[in-house]
Formats: structure tokens, sequence, C-alpha cells
């Protein structure tokens, strides 16, 4: 809640009676919503990146906004990218959209950020949402606010040695008496090109070179999305609300590759020549009903029900030859899922306590699955292959209940208390396995606290303790084998692991904040996770094939460190420039006990990221950029695996012109510094180690943006 103020204004001996000059006062009420900030008021701590922070680089993807958040990074700016928070990918960071789990087949990386009103970094849990959040949380709020008489339109076109981007999106809003609503649609087209080139190094127990292998994978891809968000809010007579929010969004895919292996020193592989085309269709479509009742008491019933439907296909046919001694491979592969599902939550708040924002809700839904996957010979698609044709059916019911309270101690103190059962019952079975059943439960008890320091202009202090978990994801427990075209141990098949069990967490986490001017923030915090069944990926010998499989193994910790400063250059020194000058370092640290070291770290933990930036205004121009540089090094995943992720650096500029109130234009660059990707990945037995490195080019870009508003 935003604080309010009561100001007193005076009242002239003109406006008064006679005699009563000094006696009757006027007294304004006026709330300040402007000065509420979330980051500075509330108990819980969280990072709110805005609407204008969002656009403010024109990005056509949801993932090139996030890199730039403290605490925040991203594995790739591209399609599939993950998002994670201290430096944990592997599902450690849990992504929501409109406080609800991102639904299963959701590439976010579709999702553009014209149609997000703002996005909630949380570091630590809440009982409000899942705690299935170890690393924390990110809350992706869609577009809510209904503006009178709105009309706004943006088109862009952006360009790149490798890549062409067209983009348009569309923003209406108005009020109709009792009733408001809003349309927001974007439409976006990517088309670029890719030339990985991977190095395959095999050496003998003695270190001699044994085989080298070198590929060139040129691929030329695009993607088409098309996101809607219309929302229609009623008010009625009594106060209550209803509000329909609608979601829905389009994404097609497609890639070609021609991949040639050439042999240098060894054999040469099953296919030394791999030819492939996939398209791949999503469809995401999801429809919410939000009621809010006001009691006379002052307390509040707000609920939702949701219905989603998500649909995918995709289709593949692979082209392999090149070795005389094996079959010319010639497959036609087909796949497609749907997932149908209900939700509904709900949060009872009450105030009759002086001091105290009791709240209570639920969060319980069902959703149902359907998966199948056709393998034929190109030559013939209408004719299943001997291993026969795959078909999954699933579901997954779950139920969450939670109480938290938020106490203000005193004016200085703040308290946050809450605990959240979460119960996930999972069911699939298939035409290939029987029936796999998971049931999991967690109770997870929460406190946080929030002391101002007296005497001090803007210090204070945060700590919270959280026991978080990781759930198995249902690609991971179902027994299902996908398999790799040159089987190795670098490029294994994989499949699930029906009796995977969740990771539980232990987190503590403390900072130190200090406010010392408007828009000023300097800010230190440490935090510590013990997890415990940690999940990781085993590379095993099956006696045929290699196979990649998650395995509960052990116990792991991590530590880290986060410093961030922003402010105006006018909080240091007394100038009339608008210069506007932010940063931020993150330091992790984590072990494994299961695995030996050096280099057992988690999941491909980040070990050090940090982000400049600067925005500077003159009159009708904003110019800005962004720094941020993310390590990378070795990963120790088993005694016998090891991974590696090269340092990154990126560099963005922007620039913004308003002409008039209603038309501006924005430009920006992305990736000044062209930096490439490499990633390697080795494996060694007793026969020897083998080893695969991959580079991938990245190239410079510039966005043009024409903002109209109507």
């Amino acid at each position: 809640m935003a604080p309010v103020h009561a100001q007193q204004a005076p009242v002239s001996k003109e406006q008064a009676p006679a005699g009563e000059s000094r006696k009757i006062q006027q007294v304004e009420v006026k709330g300040a919503a402007a000065s509420y900030d979330p980051r500075r008021d509330d108990t819980a701590s969280k990072i709110v990146v805005n609407n204008e922070e969002i656009v403010k680089y024109g990005d056509t993807n949801v993932l090139d906004v996030l890199k730039r958040v403290p605490g925040v990074t991203v594995s790739s700016s591209g399609r599939g990218g993950e998002i994670r928070m201290r430096g944990l990918g592997n599902g450690y960071t849990q992504i929501l959209l409109n406080g609800e789990r991102a639904p299963a087949g959701f590439d976010i990386s579709s999702l553009s950020p014209e149609v997000i009103e703002r996005i909630e970094v949380l570091r630590a849990a809440s009982a409000e949402f899942s705690t299935q959040s170890i690393a924390g949380t990110i809350n992706v709020v869609l577009k809510k606010s209904v503006k009178a008489a709105q009309r706004e339109l943006k088109l862009g076109y952006g360009h790149g040695a490798a890549q062409n981007s067209p983009t348009a999106s569309l923003q209406l809003s108005d009020k109709l008496g009792k009733l408001s609503y809003s349309f927001a649609m974007n439409v976006f087209q990517n088309r670029f090109t890719n030339e990985p080139e991977t190095t395959e190094s095999f050496f003998n127990p003695a270190g001699v070179m044994t085989g080298l292998r070198q590929s060139e994978t040129p691929q030329d891809a695009r993607i088409s999305a098309v996101n809607l968000t219309p929302r229609i809010n009623y008010t009625f007579e009594n106060g209550d609300t209803l509000t329909s929010q609608t979601f829905a969004n389009w994404a097609n895919f497609s890639q070609v590759e021609a991949g040639r292996i050439e042999t240098l020193l060894g054999p040469i592989p099953a296919y030394p020549r791999l030819d492939q085309s996939m398209t791949n269709h999503n469809h995401v479509f999801r429809e919410e009903l939000n009621w809010v009742h006001k009691f006379e008491s002052g307390a509040k019933l707000d609920a939702k029900l949701s219905g989603l439907y998500v649909g995918a296909g995709n289709s593949m046919y692979r082209f392999g030859g090149g070795n005389p001694a094996a079959t010319p491979l010639r497959a036609f592969i087909e796949s497609d899922a749907a997932i149908r599902g209900l939700t509904s939550t709900g949060k009872y708040t009450s105030s009759r306590f002086e001091g105290h924002a009791l709240a209570f809700g639920w969060d319980g839904g069902y959703q149902s699955g359907d998966d199948r996957r056709l393998e034929r010979d190109a030559a013939a698609p209408a004719v299943p292959l001997p291993g026969g044709d795959e078909f999954y059916e699933s579901a997954v019911s779950r139920l969450a209940v939670y109480g938290q309270d938020e106490w203000n101690v005193t004016p200085a103190w703040s308290v946050y208390l809450g605990a959240r059962w979460e119960g996930i019952r999972t069911s699939t079975e298939g035409n290939t396995y029987a029936q796999v059943k998971n049931n999991s439960s967690v109770l997870s008890p929460i406190a946080q606290t929030l002391y101002k320091i007296p005497g001090t202009k803007g210090d204070q202090l945060r700590l919270a303790v959280t026991r978080t978990y990781k759930a198995p994801n249902q690609q991971q427990i179902i027994p299902h084998r996908f398999t790799s075209v040159n089987n190795s141990q670098t490029e294994p098949d994989s499949i699930g692991n029906p009796n995977l069990k969740p990771e539980l967490a232990l987190g503590i986490d403390a900072s130190y904040e200090h406010y010392w001017a408007e828009g000023a923030l300097l800010s230190a915090s440490v935090s510590s996770r013990r997890i415990t069944d940690y999940t990781r990926s085993l590379v095993v010998f099956d006696g045929a094939r290699w196979v990649s499989t998650p395995t509960n193994s052990g116990n792991a910790k991590t530590y880290g460190v986060e410093l961030e400063a922003k402010f105006p250059l006018k909080a240091v020194m007394e100038t009339t420039t608008n210069l506007d000058l932010r940063a931020s370092l993150s330091r992790n640290w984590s072990t494994v006990d299961s695995v030996p070291g050096p280099d057992n770290r988690l999941d491909g933990q980040t070990p050090l990221s940090a982000t400049l930036g600067a925005d500077y205004k003159t009159g009708a121009l904003t110019l800005g950029g962004s720094y941020v540089f993310k390590n990378g090094g070795f990963v120790r995943v088993s005694g016998n695996q090891i991974s590696y992720q090269s340092v990154r650096r990126d560099l963005d500029l922007y620039a913004l012109w308003k002409f008039t109130p209603k038309l501006q234009l924005r430009v920006a660059t992305a990736n000044l510094l062209a930096q490439d990707n490499i990633s390697q990945s080795s494996y060694t037995t007793a026969a020897g180690t083998q080893t695969s490195r991959t580079l991938n080019p990245v190239h410079r870009s510039v966005r043009a943006t024409v903002e109209m508003k109507f």
C-alpha cells in the first residue's frame, strides 16, 4: 500500500469568519503513491523492472531485457535461452507469468517485451507464490493498466550481419463508464543464419591423440510470433470488480542445416554428412477471470479461475550418409503435444489487527496432456518403422495452501512470516512403458524481516530464512529415450528417471541497503543454500549406446555475494547534468559433495557476472548504454565428465529522440563487441578422453523503432 500523508493548508482571514481566523483549519489528504518504492518499502525483498526500463533498448526478446537486471544472467539471448539467478540453471530459477508458473512447452523468448507491464525479481521465496524457487523467482506481469483513450503504435526493423527482424505492436485502451478495456498486440519475425564450428578430439590414456574431427553446420532459421493480451474490467455498484485477462501466443520456428564432418585422424563417424530440416509451431491460450470483493470490515477477497491450452507440433527430416560401412539415414520424425489445464487461486487479506496484514490463500489445479512421436523412412512417411510409434498421456494435479502475515512491529521494524504447503501428483503412461506415478509434497516455512536503522536517512537491513524445493519436470521422469545420430560420450541419448526425487533447500539471505537521495541506492547482500538430493545428469554406457539420465546424487551448497549501486549524478555532485549511473556485481560459489574437485560446481553455475549502465538526457534526446560481463570456466559434472563455458561480454547502446509528445524514434544497437560463444564438454573412460568444442558466432545488429501515440 502507498503511504498517505495529511497536509495542513493555511486559510486566509478573508476566507474565515470573523474571530475564527486562527481557529479554522483546512486539512487536505494526499495519497503519495509516487513515493512508494516496493524495492525500499516492502518487507519481502524484490526488484521491480518497470515498462519504461523494459522497452528502453527496443528489444524484441525478453531474454535480452533480463540479461541487464542485477543478479540475473541468461545462458544465451537467442531462442531457448535459460534465465538464471545466482548463476544457476536447470530449473532452479522459477519463472512465473502473472503469478502462475509458465506453462510447459512455452518458450519465454517468444514473449514480446511490449506486452509486459513489469518484471518482479524476488530473491527470497514468499508464501504467496510457489516455493519451487531455490535460486529465486522472476514474475513477468502482463499489461493490466487501463488509461483513458490510449492509442499507441510502434513499428520497428532490426538488421545485422546474420539477421533481419521486422516488428509491430499496437496498444489500445479506454473507459466506458464502469467498463474499461485494453488491447495489446505484438507481431515480430526474426530470420537469422548461424555457422557453428565443432572440433572433436580423441586421446588415449597416455595422452596421445588418436582422433581428430572438424565440422561446420551452416544454419538458416526463422522465428515468427504473435502475442495478444486483451483485458476487460467491470466495476459493480458495490465496488466489486470482475476482470477478464486473455493471453494468446502463436510462435513458429523453422530451421535448415547442413552438417559436414571432416575426419583428419582416426575412424570416421557413422554419418559424416547430416542434413536436417525442422519446423516447430507452438501456441498458447490462457483465459483468466479475476473477481475482487471488498468487505465492510476492510478485508478483501481476490479469486482467480483460469483455463489453459498449449499445443505444439514438430516435424524433422534427417538425411545422413558419407560412411560406406553405415546404412544411409533417411528419417522423418513427427511429434505433437497438447496440454489442457484448469487453475483456481485465491487470496483473502485482512487488516483487522492493527499493524498486521494477514493473508490466507490457495492455489490448485489439474493439467492433462498427450504426446505422440512418429518416426518413418523419409522416402515412405506413411509406413511405420519396425520400432513402432510412441504415444504418451500425462496428468498433473497440485494443491497449495498458505498463510502469511506482514507485521509492522515498530515504525522501523517489520516482519514477514509465512508458511506454504504444496503437493504435486503426476502420472504418465505410454505404449512403450508401464504407468509411472510420482507424488511429492513440501512444507515451506518462510521468515523475512526489514529493519530501518534509527538516526539514519535511509539505511536498512534485511534478513530472510526460507525452505524451497525443485520438483522434477515430467520430461525428467518419463522413461522414454531420445536418440542422438552420432552417439558418443559427448553426444549421448537421453532418458528420464521415474524414481527421481525433489531437491530440497534451506536458504538464508541478508542484505544492507543505503538510500541517500531520490533514485540513489547502494546495496550489499549475501546468500546461502544447502540442497539435498541434488539432481545431475549422468552419462553411462548401457552396453550398446551412451545414455544421459537425471539422477539424485548427494548434496550441494551454494553461496554468493551481490553488490549494486545506482544513482543520478546529482546525488554525488552539484550539477545540472541529467545522468543516471548503475552498476552491479555478483560472485557465486558452489560445491557438490558427490563429485570430486576441483570445479565441482552446480549445473554450470556462472561464478561472476557484472553490469554497467548509464542514461543521459538533454532536451528531447536520451542516450544510454549497457555493458554486461559473464564469466565462464570449467565445471566437473562427474568424476568422468567436464564441461566448459566461455566468458561473455555484451555492449548495447540506444538513443531516443522525442520529436513531439506523441512521436518518437528509438535506435538501438546490440552485441557491439561481437564476442563468439564457446562451449566444450569432455568425457574420460579407461580407453581415453573424448572432447567436443563448439564455437557459435555472434554478430552485431541495429534496430530502429518509430513510436506513435494518437
